[in-house]
């Protein structure tokens, strides 16, 4: 049943999107600001602190919320609870919606319009990207959020249910709120961006083949992502986004990558894929394939959590130890001479 609650979640994502009131991603993040009020200081080890307590504060709250419905409701109450834990972790019709809107604004010729919607995908600066600089923004957030927004929770749920799902969007969280490098957070947050690296890495090699796998829905060839995940996929600074957003390069035939802005902040990505230039077009295209590695996740994510042995249910475990026998004492042994001798050493 766990399966089918993870797939559950999925689909109450795709059919629903986000809640629209009483996120708990939003309540995470309140208490996670004002936790950073009282423990913030330019160190490693209080970023450690702060990053354990709330990412295990997090799971540990799902894991018993869980438990809770297990002994309500038996695995149907647990289920729910997953169900729900998934569909407030998982973000990928708000993501292949913000992608379509601002691809539609690039098709009507509105680039002013396009502007005024990139910061709700991407956090670069877009006021002097050209309808081309827009659209390869759309395209690598697409690819690097739908690891991190969509298949990271799934592999997490099916590796370790509501609490893998609460420890891994509470540890992408903190990376958005204090994971980079500001002279506030160089330190504070460093504890904090390497967990989300490590918690996001499998979710970022299976979304990588999957998009390898999906080129041919967005008009690409497998063959050329595989050829420029392997051979670009590393080039990238960061350790996950590089593996997707390489493989969108090649599943979509364009060349990512190059400069860009964050605020006062200028970088130069390394480049990923060999093809031409991202037009508009493209970013329908990249939230098409964006949609169709969530499904193909969802899927593969429900059948391995489907496939792990049945745990006993919760109310059932202190009924079944109140049911053994107590263990008789061999024929012949005289069991207070072994207590005593065992005392004596």
């Amino acid at each position: 049943m766990s399966g089918v609650a993870l797939a559950a979640g999925w689909a109450a994502d795709v059919a629903l999107g986000d809640p629209r009131r009483f996120h708990p991603v939003a309540g995470f993040g309140r208490v996670a600001l004002a936790l950073e009020r009282i423990v913030h200081a330019p160190s490693r080890l209080r970023g450690a602190l702060f990053a354990t307590l709330l990412v295990g504060g997090a799971a540990a709250a799902a894991e018993a919320a869980a438990r809770l419905a297990e002994r309500l409701g038996g695995r149907a109450g647990r289920a729910v609870v997953t169900a729900a834990l998934a569909w407030c972790a998982l973000g990928g019709r708000s993501l292949a919606r913000e992608g379509r809107r601002i691809a539609d604004r690039l098709d009507a010729g509105d680039l002013d319009g396009a502007r005024a919607a990139l910061p709700a995908l991407a956090g670069r600066d877009p006021s002097r990207l050209d309808a081309s600089g827009v659209s390869r923004a759309v395209v690598e957030s697409l690819a690097e959020n739908t690891a991190d927004a969509v298949v990271g929770a799934l592999v997490w749920g099916a590796a370790a249910g509501p609490a893998g799902i609460a420890a891994y969007r509470a540890a992408n969280t903190l990376d958005a709120m204090v994971g980079h490098r500001s002279p506030r957070y160089e330190r504070f947050g460093f504890a904090a961006a390497k967990l989300d690296d490590l918690m996001g890495w499998p979710g970022a090699r299976l979304g990588a083949l999957l998009s390898v796998a999906g080129a041919p829905l967005a008009g690409g060839s497998p063959r050329a992502a595989w050829r420029i995940l392997r051979r670009d996929g590393a080039a990238h600074p960061s350790p996950n986004a590089g593996r997707m957003e390489a493989a969108f390069a090649g599943a979509l035939g364009l060349r990512l990558g190059g400069p860009l802005a964050y605020g006062e902040r200028a970088e130069l990505r390394p480049p990923l894929g060999d093809g031409r230039a991202p037009q508009p077009s493209d970013a329908a295209r990249a939230a098409r394939l964006s949609l169709a590695v969530g499904a193909a996740a969802a899927l593969l994510c429900a059948a391995a959590r489907a496939a792990r042995p049945a745990a006993r249910p919760a109310a059932a475990r202190p009924a079944a130890r109140a049911a053994r026998p107590a263990a008789r004492p061999s024929r012949g042994v005289d069991t207070s001479a072994r207590s005593s001798r065992g005392a004596v050493r």
